[in-house]
């Protein structure tokens, strides 16, 4: 399979294209969304990465996410990919916050799921060139951004790729997944029970171990039903301060863990990127 363009439709005057392809690090079909804003003929633009939670596809945000008019006002190229690799002969769990729709940004390194769940690598190495080469994105300019699962993923590729990403963001990110029960089951799982392993995917822990980057937004609802037992911001906070890292969190009252809480903050943060990708 080669490049394949699923559907396109204009909106605000640019393209909200789906598109698939086969990938080298997954070894499957991958399906994910770009919005190109209305820009002048050659021009490059930003890019703005949304990595998605448990249970999404690249479709949650494209459906509900409110961000192409932000974007075709700020000029920012906006690519969803998809959560983990998928088919039936992929690895699956009946649990929904493991296996299919539930990748967590890590390469496996066990059973059965190492040979498909590579989303590390596909996120941070495959993805960007196809986006290079198929959209008019000025890779020098890049910024990453997520909720929940994929809070935690563009936290912990946002430190460690601090010189790609010129902003990092997140709603209701997963801070610490060390020290929670979807974190701990799905490093486990797909790490193994060495827990040193597990560090490089924590974004408290990266912190601690000496990651940086200049600035962080997060929000976060107060009514979120996962706030206290999964999600801790707290303890980003505690090492954002330790480190010195600008650290912006919002606690938004009466919100809750839902695509209506990330719709009504995803224009402040998009022009916050925007700010920082000029």
């Amino acid at each position: 399979m080669t490049f394949e363009t699923l559907s396109t439709a204009r909106a605000y005057g640019g393209t909200q294209g789906v598109y698939r392809h086969q990938s080298t690090a997954t070894g499957t079909p991958m399906t994910f969304s770009v919005y190109v804003p209305p820009h002048d003929e050659g021009a490059r633009l930003p890019v703005v990465w949304y990595l998605s939670g448990l249970t999404c596809t690249h479709a949650n945000v494209t459906d509900k996410g409110d961000y192409r008019r932000a974007c075709a006002e700020l000029g920012l190229i906006f690519v969803a990919p998809d959560t983990s690799p998928r088919g039936e002969d992929v690895a699956d769990d009946p649990a929904y916050d493991f296996g299919q729709g539930a990748g967590f940004y890590v390469d496996a390194m066990q059973a059965p799921w190492a040979p498909h769940f590579r989303m590390w690598s596909y996120v941070t190495e495959e993805l960007p060139p196809l986006i290079a080469a198929h959209f008019p994105a000025d890779m020098a300019r890049q910024s990453i951004m997520g909720h929940s699962m994929g809070g935690h993923g563009a936290l912990t590729i946002g430190l460690t790729l601090p010189e790609r990403f010129r902003a990092v963001s997140a709603f209701a990110p997963i801070v610490a997944p060390s020290r929670v029960p979807w974190g701990e089951k799905a490093l486990g799982g797909y790490l193994g029970d060495d827990r040193a392993a597990w560090r490089r995917h924590d974004a408290v822990s990266l912190i601690e171990d000496g990651a940086r980057v200049p600035a962080l937004l997060v929000d976060q609802g107060d009514a979120d039903q996962f706030l206290e037992e999964q999600l801790k911001p707290h303890l980003l906070a505690e090492a954002c301060a330790a480190a010195g890292i600008d650290l912006t969190l919002r606690m938004q009252p009466g919100y809750d863990h839902s695509y209506y809480f990330i719709a009504t903050f995803m224009a402040d943060h998009l022009a916050w990127h925007a700010e920082r990708l000029k």
